[in-house]
Order: C-alpha cells, then structure tokens, then sequence
C-alpha cells in the first residue's frame, strides 16, 4: 500500500504560480512512478506529468510541458508540481498518483492513463481567478 497526500492549493490570481507537493508513504518501492493529474468540474480526470523513480523519464500533456515542471525527492518521498503562468484554465482538483510496478517497456500512453495507477491522494484544489 501506498499513501498519498497532496497540499499547497489555493484562490490565486491569474499569472501566479503554486507549488504543489505530495507526501508518499508506505510501500514506494524502486520502480514507483509518480504523476499529477487533475479534474475540473464536470470534466474527465486529465494527465499533467508523470516522473520514474530514477527521473530518467518524465513526460507532460503537451499543453502544460514548460509550464508546470514535475520533480521529485526520493530521501524526502516528496513529488513536486512547479505551476506557472497560471490561467483560469488550470482551476482544478489537483491528484497525485502512483504506479508501483509499472511494466519495464511501458510508454507514454501507459503513464499518461488514469486507470493505471493503483494509488491515488485526496487531492487539492487549485482555483484561478482571472
């Protein structure tokens, strides 16, 4: 099992930037891929960024590459999601989930699906005011 637990949302302004990070515990072993995801209302949980334990691999929705760096601290089991530039757009329910065994040949289009993540944190709210 692994636990995840989100902060650093919050009402900004638009043009601002937040940090988000995520607290994992338990079971995060050396293959752990850690991501972000987010869900505004009345739409689909949609990819942000995903990172590999190592870092050798990350990958972004097209649209926020650049913009919303993702990093991670395996002494700290801490993800980070770095958001700039912020837009009423980007006002959301932030996730953050983990793959604890993801396959060894896995893509891009595995890790930016939703449904391939077994753990996942209560999420926190990001609101942008334009």
């Amino acid at each position: 099992q692994i636990q995840l637990v989100e902060s650093g949302g919050g009402l900004v302004q638009a043009g601002d930037s937040l940090r988000l990070s995520c607290a994992a515990s338990g079971r995060t072993g050396s293959n752990t891929v850690m991501a972000w995801f987010r869900q505004a209302p009345g739409k689909e949980r949609e990819f942000v960024a995903a990172i590999t334990r190592g870092g050798a691999s990350i990958y972004y929705e097209d649209s926020m590459k650049g913009r919303f760096p993702i990093s991670r601290d395996n002494t700290k089991n801490m993800v980070y999601l770095q958001m700039n530039s912020l837009t009423a757009g980007d006002t959301a329910v932030y996730y953050c989930a983990a793959d604890a065994n993801p396959p060894t040949a896995a893509t891009r289009n595995y890790y930016t699906s939703p449904r391939n993540y077994d753990y996942w944190g209560q999420g926190t709210q990001v609101t942008v005011s334009s």
